[in-house]
């Protein structure tokens, strides 16, 4: 709760105001019953017939008017002060959520799980600002009214204002047993809901595969279940607190009554002092006092849920990131060739059994194509992502010129490489947008020479607009093949040292897949890094590595390999003719 407190810290100012503001508001309304029943007092002279006081009634009249347009104005300008602070203090805490949500390695991403992430940032950090809201307002209004209301009533008559303490111990017993059975409910409301966003959010992303397999009835039943529980909790919790208020109103109302009736039947005229304006202000301290106390059993369940909300926001702001920065970056060179080494290295996810990837050492050298082949689970696309450090190493050291990628900034890291996902993914806006995506100089020289490279100028010419055309979120509007030609694209519009293709090239027939191949070779100058699960992809590669189980079993060109290493014979034999292995 600490963290998100700090987040109203630059507010402190702006919620002071509020709270004078706020505290001057119940003051000044709970002066009203008692200018209310001087008022009515001149009334009952008036009918038996005494001379009317007009000075007076104009004087009480004129009070209760100014304590209601103070009461007014203050209302409208402590509540402009609520929204405000509570929308920025949202603003800032979402700003630094999405922050911290960016510096995320892939191992955490998966520990939250991004339905959950999704959810956080935005059921939980709305809940949050609601909360705000609402306790700016009734936090001090509320307790000042029920305290002030006792306080008045017990002034007017100390016997009768026992029935309001009656009344208010028992709607403090009946809170406290609808808290008992409702709060430890709230906790599972917003689990549910992650789990109702992540079986939607995997329904719709899987939307062809679910069709295909004819499994909707799967799906939506996998979706009613989740809405059903989530319904049946919420239906629940709604039920417990909608029997409070009407119970609460008929205390209210019995409260009233029987002040009233009590009032009349044995203080009236009997009690010096207590006259029918006294009567009638302490019924109206009285329904003060039960209001208030409603208001606060609503800001009482409300409290709760803020607080697991901000416990859930606060455990993605104050989680350790894994993969951090140096304090002291080492130095770098004016300008990197692009040699990676791997030496001895090993990686193992956090809950799995056994290392992924084992004792991994090779070269890539500078302005070289070095691809991995190996068939699936070897640890192909694991090894690669080591390098922008998507994972970190557990065991051994990843150099490129010679220095640690661990003493660099990711920043200055993730400028030397230009990475190709395997499935392209596109955002939304222009083609230009995205294959100029994080580039600060717009070229379109050279976003045209990035197209002309990845084989996407013919298609992006045939499409209206051409370069202007606009993507669809996710590239929904693009084909596969389009879509990883555009993401390549991208990447070559960076310019970078190292190119890192994660079987980019799957999506490609075989004949845009050897033009591309040939232009990368005539037009890139770098280091390419390709992960390919096809040897007509890499076969052309300076050094092609062989992984199995993790493992490196073979390096070597393709003629060597297909010579020598049995892996990779055996990867041969089920891709390429007899024909093309004799050649």
């Amino acid at each position: 709760m600490k963290t998100i407190l700090r987040y109203l810290k630059p507010y402190r100012l702006g919620i002071i105001i509020i709270f004078i503001l706020v505290g001057t508001r119940a003051v000044l309304t709970l002066l009203l019953p008692l200018i209310l029943g001087l008022l009515i007092n001149e009334g009952i002279g008036l009918a038996a017939g005494a001379s009317p006081d007009t000075q007076k009634i104009l004087l009480y009249s004129g009070y209760m008017l100014l304590a209601s347009l103070l009461s007014i104005i203050i209302t409208v300008g402590s509540g402009y002060m609520e929204t405000t602070i509570s929308s920025k203090f949202a603003k800032t805490l979402r700003r630094d959520y999405y922050k911290k949500v960016q510096q995320f390695s892939l191992s955490e991403v998966d520990d939250f799980s991004i339905a959950s992430l999704i959810t956080r940032s935005t059921n939980d950090i709305r809940q949050l600002q609601m909360n705000v809201n609402t306790m700016l307002r009734l936090i001090i209004l509320q307790p000042v009214f029920a305290t002030g209301a006792i306080v008045f009533s017990v002034i007017q008559q100390p016997t009768l204002s026992m029935v309001l303490i009656a009344s208010i111990s028992a709607l403090i017993f009946m809170i406290a047993i609808v808290f008992s059975i409702v709060l430890p409910r709230f906790e599972k409301v917003q689990l549910l809901v992650d789990k109702l966003n992540q079986v939607i959010r995997e329904n719709l992303s899987g939307l062809r595969v679910v069709r295909a397999f004819n499994t909707q009835k799967v799906q939506e039943n996998k979706i009613k279940k989740a809405a059903k529980d989530s319904m049946d909790l919420n239906i629940f919790v709604n039920r417990v607190l909608t029997v409070m208020f009407p119970v609460m109103s008929v205390i209210m109302g019995v409260t009233s009554v029987v002040i009233i009736y009590l009032g009349n039947e044995y203080f009236l005229g009997v009690v010096p002092g207590f006259d029918p304006g006294s009567l009638i202000a302490l019924q109206q301290y009285s329904m003060q006092a039960i209001l208030a106390f409603m208001f606060l059993s609503f800001t009482f369940i409300m409290i709760p849920r803020a607080l697991i909300s901000a416990r859930r926001v606060a455990e993605v702001l104050n989680r350790n990131i894994d993969i951090q920065d140096p304090i002291e970056p080492a130095p770098l060179p004016d300008s990197f060739k692009g040699d990676i080494e791997f030496k001895n290295v090993s990686f193992q996810y956090a809950d799995a059994p056994q290392p992924i990837l084992k004792n991994i050492t090779f070269k890539a050298k500078a302005n070289q194509t070095t691809a991995f082949i190996g068939s699936t689970g070897s640890g192909k696309s694991t090894l690669i992502h080591l390098i922008p450090r998507f994972y970190d190493v557990s065991e051994g050291q990843i150099l490129i010129d010679g220095i640690d990628i661990k003493s660099m900034n990711q920043h200055d890291l993730h400028k030397l490489i230009g990475y190709v996902p395997q499935q392209g993914i596109l955002f939304s806006g222009s083609i230009e947008k995205n294959i100029m995506f994080g580039q600060e100089e717009k070229n379109s020289e050279s976003m045209k020479k990035a197209a002309e490279i990845a084989q996407a100028d013919a298609f992006i010419d045939s499409f209206a607009g051409k370069y202007d055309y606009s993507i669809a979120q996710g590239g929904k509007n693009v084909s596969g093949g389009q879509r990883q030609r555009l993401s390549i694209a991208r990447a070559i519009a960076k310019q970078p040292r190292i190119y890192i293709f994660d079987d980019s090239f799957s999506a490609l027939d075989y004949q845009t897949d050897q033009a591309l191949r040939q232009a990368l070779n005539q037009e890139i100058k770098s280091t390419k890094l390709i992960v390919a699960q096809r040897i007509n992809s890499i076969k052309d590669a300076d050094q092609i590595i062989v992984l199995e189980q993790g493992e490196i079993v073979g390096i070597g060109t393709h003629e060597s390999l297909l010579k020598e290493n049995q892996v990779y014979q055996e990867i041969a034999s089920s891709q390429l003719s007899k024909e093309e292995l004799s050649r």
